[in-house]
């Protein structure tokens, strides 16, 4: 017996005594809440349980917790224990899945893979699927983001223009009890694994898909919608752009704010990419009369380098952006090539914790071309490291390997220390436990001679920009913190948003 098969059969133990102890505490007509219980909610932070005695006590408060947690949804304490044990009965039944569909040697693999750094990783197909569809921004799918709710699966939302929502027949909060796939009879997808349930209605453009839904309203409602699969451009990923208007010392100010999440790019010619979309906006705002632009990746997490430095260009004339030295200790430099520059006005670009790898090339890359002020959190996130993607054979995935470390021009690794904010705004996000010092096995920081180029500013008035000097930091940075010392929400951080884990389909 392979060693994932005994690993595998001691989980199934655990989590089947799991589902036996919460039958049986919640089975009980004495049950009542405790709501003096107290549970230490990271795992980091509470003891692991040593006996059997101590697990089972732990789990007694994770129970309770649960319960609390249905009660306060509006479900009565009937409805929140049946709901409770159902979730345990699916996790047995998922877990004791897992060898029949042959998913050990995936986990194992993902195991061993996050066991080496931080970043490398071991994709399944339906992991690489995803990622290319998030460098791509499109899928060939009816164009839904789905989520897995107490054994349903639920709509979440509409991607605006694919199939699902051009029909008019869906709605969020639609739950899919079976999928049929074209001239077949329908098969049930209740208590199903929600990425089965992806992999069903993804498919091929032109064939179609059939869902049967189950909707709650005045009645109850279970009817049949055929979709014909296209390719779904996920524009609710793509770059965007606000417009802002401040009155400063008499005058009127017109900003242009860029939201970029993510680094997209890699779909052909015809494909869209950051890189183009950022600048069709810069070219929108320039017409629109703005006199600066704000370019945020207070959230964007990375994704393609090439894209990062395309970006950089549209800012920059043209000069070194990023070297990258491999395990090996080969050193490549990568230069923006265009000396076309789409912005040369006043720049700001805002960074929090949660701005990682590719983004961090970006922000310290304008930072030592003195061409941007970085406001934000402290620093970004501290992601220096370079990983590549490698196809495995017989079609069983990927592996994202860290094989090297990015340095800025100046010559300096982002690793761990991130990119330093010019201008501090407090954030949610400011935590210690946020970013790459405190991930497990993170690579140690490295530096090499500056690279910088001295033909990233143009000569020509047209394409010219004036580079950040330190007064203008120092004065603008006082009076930033005179700001947030009057505003009693920056001075305590804006909660983030929290949104449902969704796959789209």
């Amino acid at each position: 017996m392979t060693c994932w098969n005994l690993a595998h059969q001691q989980v199934l133990r655990r989590v089947a005594e799991d589902e036996k102890q919460a039958r049986e505490l919640l089975g009980a007509k004495s049950f009542k809440l405790d709501e003096s219980a107290e549970l230490v909610l990271e795992t980091d932070k509470r003891a692991r349980p040593r006996t059997q005695q101590e697990r089972s006590a732990l789990l007694h408060k994770l129970i309770h917790f649960q319960i609390a947690n249905l009660l306060l949804t509006g479900v009565n304490l009937e409805e929140a224990k049946k709901e409770l044990i159902h979730r345990y009965e699916l996790t047995t039944r998922r877990v004791s899945e897992l060898a029949r569909k042959g998913e050990l040697p995936t986990l194992f693999a993902k195991s061993f893979a996050t066991g080496l750094d931080p970043h490398t990783a071991f994709l399944s197909m339906d992991d690489l699927e995803d990622f290319q569809i998030g460098m791509r921004l499109s899928l060939e799918g009816i164009g839904a983001a789905l989520s897995s709710r107490d054994g349903f699966t639920v709509i979440e939302e509409l991607i605006p223009g694919g199939s699902a929502d051009r029909l008019h027949l869906l709605k969020p909060k639609d739950k899919i009890i079976a999928v049929a796939q074209q001239g077949q009879k329908p098969m049930s997808v209740v208590d199903a694994d929600l990425r089965e349930v992806v992999r069903m209605i993804r498919g091929k453009k032109g064939t179609s898909v059939t869902l049967t839904i189950l909707r709650h309203g005045s009645t109850t409602q279970t009817f049949d919608v055929t979709c014909v699969r296209d390719e779904i451009d996920i524009k609710d990923a793509a770059a965007t752009i606000t417009y802002e208007t401040r009155v400063r010392g008499g005058k009127s100010y017109k900003v242009g704010v860029v939201g970029l999440a993510s680094f997209y790019g890699g779909g052909g010619t015809e494909g869209r990419s950051s890189s183009g979309d950022v600048k069709n906006l810069l070219l929108e705002a320039r017409s629109r009369g703005v006199q600066g632009i704000v370019l945020d990746l207070s959230r964007n997490g990375g994704g393609l380098l090439e894209e990062a430095v395309k970006v950089a260009g549209l800012f920059l004339r043209k000069g070194a952006i990023v070297a990258t030295r491999s395990s090996s200790g080969r050193l490549r430099v990568q230069e923006d090539e265009d000396p076309s520059v789409s912005w040369s006005g006043p720049l700001l670009v805002i960074t929090t914790r949660l701005s990682a790898s590719a983004s961090e090339i970006l922000a310290g890359a304008l930072k030592d071309y003195h061409r941007a002020i970085i406001a934000g959190g402290d620093h970004s996130f501290g992601k220096g490291t370079v990983q590549i993607l490698s196809p495995l054979p017989e079609k069983v995935g990927a592996m994202k390997i860290t094989a090297g470390m990015y340095f800025l021009p100046g010559g300096q690794s982002t690793q761990r220390s991130g990119v330093k904010a010019d201008i501090l705004v407090p954030s949610a996000f400011d935590d210690d436990e946020v970013g790459e010092l405190k991930s497990d096995r993170s690579l140690p920081p490295g530096s090499i001679g500056p690279f910088l180029s001295d033909t990233v500013n143009d000569p020509e008035p047209a394409g010219h920009w004036t580079p950040v000097d330190d007064r203008t930091i120092l004065v603008l940075a006082a009076k930033s913190r005179e700001r947030v010392s009057k505003d009693s929400d920056l001075a305590r951080g804006s909660r983030p948003s929290r949104r449902l884990s969704c796959a789209r389909a």
